[in-house]
């Protein structure tokens, strides 16, 4: 079960960050609220749309007019999920006084972020294979966004003189975030992910030396 749309989730969801969209239809709210519970306690593959209808107080057909599958439901609850994390990061990205400072913050608040949201880290505990699907199935879309934030990020950073002009920064953020993604979606046995010094330690040795000057 995919959960991808036509537009990557995350796409939507960075724009919905950055722009502040907010969410007005209370009924949807409440039934995103109860499916974000339902699948935080069960699990995506053991709950129903009787389940969340029940748990929302709504009736199934209310239930199916908002959300007409059960794929179309949980992208929605993951698109939300992954707003929350851009809303948190865009906050904590300004605390960073340098550009290496930025880099090792944007990779230890990702991994943990994602990994400690209820859903999404149970997600990619209990059931891996419906999250890494999702990114690896959608012809790279996923993955596309977050590089194309990323980037953007890094030219913000050569504008203010902080990085080479010369870097190439499509390659660097490409490659930034397939380590960080391999992270998500394939357990180490080398790092621990849940140590916050480590990842920490990982980044600025082996991430922000990309920031340097390529070699002549």
């Amino acid at each position: 079960m995919p959960i991808s749309g036509q537009e990557s989730l995350l796409e939507r969801a960075y724009i919905d960050a950055v722009e502040q969209v907010d969410d007005t239809d209370e009924t949807r709210v409440r039934v995103l609220d109860a499916a974000y519970e339902q699948f935080c306690r069960l699990g995506v593959q053991r709950s129903t749309m009787e389940d969340v209808a029940r748990r929302a107080g709504i009736s199934r057909v209310t239930l199916y007019r908002r959300f007409a599958t059960k794929d179309a439901l949980v992208a929605q609850v993951v698109r939300r999920e992954f707003r929350r994390y851009f809303d948190q990061f865009l906050v904590e990205i300004q605390e960073a006084e340098t550009v290496a400072d930025r880099v090792v913050l944007g990779f230890v608040s990702s991994l943990r972020a994602i990994r400690s949201n209820p859903m999404i880290g149970g997600l990619i505990d209990t059931e891996p294979d419906l999250l890494v699907s999702s990114m690896i199935n959608d012809g790279g879309r996923t993955l596309a966004t977050v590089r194309q934030f990323l980037a953007g990020q890094l030219r913000h950073e050569q504008h203010a003189g902080n990085v080479p002009e010369d870097l190439d920064v499509d390659h660097v953020a490409e490659l930034m975030v397939r380590i960080s993604a391999s992270f998500l979606a394939i357990p180490s046995h080398l790092i621990d992910l849940d140590d916050d010094e480590q990842l920490a330690a990982l980044a600025r040795r082996f991430l922000v030396p990309m920031l340097e000057p390529p070699a002549r």
